[in-house]
């Protein structure tokens, strides 16, 4: 068929209109929603759904807790354990210092330390993060990049006093444990404002 003539057929096609036969519901079942069972969309109305649907199983106790590890900024949610400076770098060296250098401030991924008096315009643990729980929160959550959530409680209050410690926010001596760690002020908190402007978009 030349262009010419495919030209035709498309003009016809637009002109008479063109139906796709192959979803007839005569050839197909019938997937409508019964009538008196059409929630609106996103309708939180449960009422005669089944029990369960047939797949999978209710959760435990226990790997409900696996997951329910959130920590606020007052140190609540944080475990029993404890860790130190000197503990923190040998920890460092092996399982963290791939990523993020020898010393924090170097590595093919973020950049650990910048006290707040550095230079540098690289956000990092001293000189941006308001809290001190949220460096234990993530490290635990996420670290090392390899086995996230593979480090014991003992490890990480390791790794978060000597983090804390080369930002110069902490002394080598300091130990962390639940009670000692949300009494760490970081530099930056101050910096950190509630949002209560008002007479637009409110975000929280």
């Amino acid at each position: 068929m030349n262009v010419s003539r495919l030209i035709v057929v498309v003009l016809f096609l637009l002109a008479f209109g063109y139906r796709d036969t192959s979803s007839d519901s005569s050839d197909h079942p019938d997937y409508s929603i019964p009538s008196g069972h059409n929630p609106p969309p996103f309708s939180k109305d449960t009422v005669g759904w089944p029990a369960t649907f047939g797949f999978g199983r209710t959760a435990t106790q226990k790997e409900i807790d696996a997951w329910d590890i959130s920590i606020r900024p007052d140190g609540k949610g944080l475990p029993a354990g404890s860790g130190n400076a000197a503990t923190g770098l040998n920890i460092y060296q092996i399982k963290c210092a791939a990523c993020h250098g020898k010393t924090g401030t170097e590595g093919p991924y973020a950049r650990l330390v910048a006290p707040i008096d550095d230079t540098t315009k690289t956000k990092a643990i001293g000189n941006y993060w308001p809290y001190a729980t949220t460096l234990f929160d993530y490290t635990r959550r996420a670290m090392p990049y390899n086995a996230p959530g593979s480090l014991s409680a003992d490890e990480v209050y390791s790794l978060t006093a000597f983090l804390l410690h080369v930002n110069k926010i902490i002394d080598s001596n300091t130990v962390m444990t639940a009670q000692s760690l949300p009494k760490v002020i970081m530099p930056a908190r101050s910096l950190f404002v509630p949002d209560d402007r008002k007479g637009g978009p409110e975000i929280r």
